[in-house]
């Protein structure tokens, strides 16, 4: 197989206009919410779809995308910034409103998955679409390129594969898909625009069934299943075993297919089956007859609120594949117990690869399953093992893809293993192996079969902590709970390094003591505030003050809130910059952080508030001084 023909460029060097109006042809559930977060990013949006006389039905024009819409605007997780973003976004349909793609510089269609249909859309863009606007596909079924080959060479020179996964908003992974005649400034020009303003992670596929995420995280899904039908497991011990356990989202596997919804695993899984005849593994891919069963009768998950689970009362319930009823869990034989304990997750993967019982077994044989698939599916889906990892983990909410899995057990380990249980490998594992080689990847670098260990660079407008922690002539300071770093242009970074990010006394004090250090250096210009953890920070140690509060330390409490304090106030009027990143969670002492900074830089997805209430307790780290003076200025 070919391996991927095009890589978006990494560095600065060519300016991407950026788009800022686009269409989406389409409303069902994913051109719906590809439509909400591109008006998040700020793009004005038409959002088109067939009108009912267009399929034989009665009803206003515009009756089918305003359906669509306001379901869309009720989901949950919202798909949408804020309400407010909703009037970006104009609803029209084929029969009225085709021509407003005139206005786009960026079309994409999501349609209904069948060629004549996508390839009638497709002319009907190419009568109206800008010379330069950009127009892709949102199929995940049907080659790109069969879907713009009867258009001419510059329609073709524009159009590629733009694979969201659904929900849009929330799961990093951005698949690009370009086809023989995509120019390069195009794909250059939406991975650019995708990474920097809708906040994803890029990955370039070929053009094959599902490409690279799903091809690898359905075949993943449909595997653990087996043990459930053969009876080995049940969905509750499979869920426990492919959860957070091992890295995985807590829905795991039996609940992802119900958020997904039953109908969509069931297209998928026959698809892949159709399209895939030369792959040797496509089996897999044949739906199972509950799955058949359960979408026929309209249990197709989540959104059917019965699926592989059913919640009665304050029951949940799952399927019994023999009888077809919902009942209730058996009593588990399965102890994770000392697993949770083993710490780390490689080091629960090892731990998990060493148990004899039935969590070990289930593990070693699921994992080496998927490891032998996904070596198998090099270069057809990507020619890069670590653009597999990254398809699954952005994709599947996976924290270590099959080959990273596969180093944290250890190379040769899991190469014995699968040997001696006769899993098929391709032939570059084994000349990956005989050159020496024992790691898929090492210092910033990765291995690409036929080219050896390349550099796994970043774009150039981004940069990581690892690299950096890695020479310690970055770690200008440092203690138990924090560092700073160098992170050049003489700037340092503090890093929290506590568990969970909890704002202990030791970092805190360890705050100041960087804060002094960079005012009182000449060869630093400021400092920012931010770390690569799950989430910026959980807020104060809580165990530390109750810890204080039960032994009747009060003055040592005192001196730790007023000293919290002074570190808020030394970050708002330092005489150099600090600036504060945040993401995802930062609560109670966290946001108090935020609210200190006189440069706060919030990732979209922040979750930021004071949560003291909840246990009883009152903003003590000049949060609530910033909340009345903030009430001040705005009551006027």
């Amino acid at each position: 197989m070919e391996a991927t023909r095009q890589r978006p460029a990494l560095d600065l060097d060519t300016y991407h206009p950026p788009f800022r109006h686009a269409a989406v042809l389409g409303a069902g559930t994913m051109g719906a919410q590809i439509a909400a977060h591109l008006a998040n990013a700020g793009l004005t949006v038409d959002l088109l779809d067939v009108a009912p006389s267009d399929i034989g039905r009665e009803g206003p024009n515009n009756s089918i995308v305003e359906k669509a819409w306001k379901t869309t605007q009720k989901l949950s997780p919202d798909p949408l910034f804020t309400k407010r973003v909703a009037e970006r976004v104009r609803l029209g349909n084929f029969a009225d409103d085709f021509a407003r793609i005139e206005k786009a510089d960026w079309i994409i269609e999501v349609v209904v998955e069948r060629l004549d249909v996508k390839r009638q859309v497709m002319k009907r863009i190419s009568e109206h679409a800008r010379p330069d606007a950009v127009i892709s596909t949102n199929t995940s079924g049907i080659p790109i390129g069969e879907i713009a080959s009867e258009l001419d060479d510059d329609f073709r020179r524009r159009f590629l594969g733009t694979h969201f996964f659904n929900p849009p908003r929330y799961l990093k992974l951005l698949e690009l898909i370009p086809t023989d005649d995509t120019d390069a400034d195009v794909l250059n020009r939406v991975a650019y625009f995708g990474r920097v303003h809708l906040g994803k992670g890029i990955v370039v596929a070929n053009d094959v069934p599902y490409f690279v995420g799903n091809r690898l995280g359905v075949y993943a899904m449909m595997g653990a299943m087996e043990y459930w039908l053969r009876g080995d497991y049940t969905i509750e011990e499979i869920d426990t075993l492919t959860g957070t356990l091992v890295g995985h989202p807590k829905s795991a596997t039996f609940r992802t297919a119900d958020v997904v919804g039953l109908d969509v695993l069931k297209a998928v899984a026959d698809t892949l089956y159709e399209k895939a005849p030369n792959d040797e593994s496509r089996d897999r891919f044949k739906a199972p007859d509950v799955l058949n069963e359960l979408v026929k009768n309209g249990a197709l998950g989540a959104k059917t609120r019965a699926g592989f689970y059913k919640k009665e009362g304050k029951s949940i319930k799952s399927i019994d594949p023999a009888s077809g009823s919902y009942a209730e869990p058996k009593e588990s034989s399965l102890d994770v117990s000392a697993i949770k304990k083993a710490g780390s997750l490689p080091d629960r993967m090892r731990a998990l690869w060493a148990d004899d019982g039935r969590a070990g077994r289930f593990f070693r044989r699921t994992t080496r399953d998927l490891m032998g698939y996904a070596a198998r599916r090099i270069p057809e889906i990507t020619d890069r093992p670590s653009d597999a990892d990254r398809a699954i983990e952005w994709g599947f909410g996976w924290e270590m893809g099959p080959f990273r899995t596969w180093d944290a057990l250890g190379f040769q380990t899991v190469l014995d293993d699968l040997r001696e249980h006769d899993i098929a490998l391709p032939e570059w594992v084994d000349e990956m192996a005989s050159a020496g080689h024992d790691a898929f990847y090492r210092d910033g670098e990765s291995y690409v079969p036929g080219q050896g260990y390349i550099a796994d660079a970043r774009p150039a407008d981004e940069f990581g902590l690892t690299a950096i922690k890695s020479d310690d002539s970055k770690t200008l300071w440092k203690n138990d709970e924090a560092a700073l770093l160098d992170i050049g242009d003489g700037v340092a970074l503090f890093e929290f390094r506590s568990r969970s990010n909890s704002l202990g006394r030791e970092l805190m004090s360890g705050l100041m003591e960087c804060i002094d250090k960079v005012e009182n250096d000449g060869d630093l210009r400021g400092m920012v505030i931010g770390n690569e953890g799950t989430n910026f920070a959980v807020g104060a140690n809580l165990g530390e003050v109750a810890m204080a509060a039960a032994g009747g330390m009060w003055d040592m409490l005192e001196q730790q809130v007023a000293g919290f304090q002074q570190a808020m106030q030394r970050i708002r009027y330092s005489p150099k910059p600090v600036v504060t990143t945040v993401h995802q969670k930062a609560l109670g002492g966290g946001c108090e952080m935020v609210m200190a900074s006189p440069h706060p830089v919030a990732a979209a997805e922040s979750y930021i508030g004071l949560v003291e209430l909840g246990v009883g307790l009152i903003p003590a780290g000049t949060g609530s001084t910033r909340l009345a003076a903030l009430a001040s200025r705005r009551a006027p």
